[in-house]
């Protein structure tokens, strides 16, 4: 009699000179396996656009930046791979909710200044930030959405302030857990998933949205009514894998409209979205140092595809204008 035997798993081919970035999960080059990442500010006015450098950041971060001007937008890129930035942004200011973030990845904080409520957060120990200072690029446009990082000017200023371009002991550890590529999640099965397609966030000012690709596996960003693309990567469109809505309080500082959500030992509820469904989950985060952690409904930690993540920040008071389809 002749037994069949089980087929072999394949075996990974690990790429020369590689590893899983903690970020992304992708390969990418063991040389940069302990550089610490970058957290740069992008401002998000129309006027700004397009965008330079963006399809670089493994991690996204958009919320309000001020209760003025429509509630408009700001991102915060997380970057880990920043010797390979020509040209990023243009940059902008900071806000208090960033200085609790970028800490959760041990990033260095670049921006352009920022209100007077950030002043409490840069002499903390485990705060490093580069604020202005950056190459200025004559576009034709007003002075405020000239500033760019470019070639070498994050190993420059990062060496000239004396800060750790590796992690350092205030790392607190890969923040995702991320699945076997070679099995996906699939949130379809779970019994509180929707079908998720579409994501319109309710961003007054500038109406982003995400649009599921099924070719890519990807959620492709648009806002102010066309797709966003990355002139300095081929006019790629901004896309992830990864989607995390996040529901939190805002509170308004002052009468200029500057605000931040409150996010420290707090917790609240959010969706995570992948593959073309979404399940609503919870999110909790403890102290400064602590990161942000988010739970299915059986209270286990998410796991993520593998590939580049978009957090959108949702006002509670804007939560029931949030459209998922």
């Amino acid at each position: 009699i002749e037994i069949e035997s089980e087929p072999e798993e394949p075996v990974e081919v690990i790429p020369e000179n590689s590893y899983r970035s903690e970020l992304t999960n992708e390969w990418i080059s063991l040389d940069i396996e302990n550089q610490r990442p970058v957290a740069i500010m992008v401002d998000n006015e129309k006027t700004a656009l397009d965008h330079y450098g963006l399809t670089q950041a493994d991690i996204v971060y958009e919320m309000m930046n001020s209760t003025a001007n429509g509630e408009v937008t700001r991102f915060m890129a997380i970057v880990k791979d920043w010797g390979s930035i020509t040209r990023f942004g243009s940059i902008r200011s900071v806000r208090p909710t960033h200085f609790m973030l970028a800490p959760e990845y041990n990033a260095v904080l670049i921006h352009d200044g920022g209100p007077f409520y950030i002043k409490e957060y840069t002499g903390l120990p485990w705060i490093n930030n580069l604020s202005g200072g950056f190459a200025r690029i004559d576009n034709g446009k007003p002075r405020e959405f000239t500033e760019y990082v470019t070639t070498g000017e994050v190993e420059s200023r990062l060496n000239a302030n004396g800060y750790d371009t590796e992690y350092n002991n205030y790392y607190p550890g890969p923040h995702w857990q991320f699945t076997d590529e070679k099995n996906p999640i699939d949130l379809s099965s779970a019994g509180d998933s929707i079908s998720c397609t579409k994501i319109e966030l309710p961003f007054p000012h500038n109406s982003s949205e995400l649009a599921y690709d099924a070719a890519s596996g990807t959620y492709l960003y648009s806002e102010y009514g066309r797709a966003h693309v990355d002139p300095e990567n081929g006019n790629k469109q901004l896309a992830f894998t990864n989607v995390i809505i996040q529901c939190a309080e805002c509170v308004q500082l002052d009468g200029n409209g500057y605000m931040q959500f409150n996010i420290m030992n707090r917790s609240g509820k959010g969706y995570y979205i992948t593959g073309g469904n979404a399940i609503p989950i919870t999110w909790e985060k403890g102290d400064a140092l602590d990161i942000t952690n988010y739970y299915d409904a059986s209270g286990n930690e998410i796991i993520l595809n593998t590939g580049k993540t978009y957090i959108g920040f949702v006002a509670t008071y804007r939560w029931e204008e949030l459209v998922i389809n």
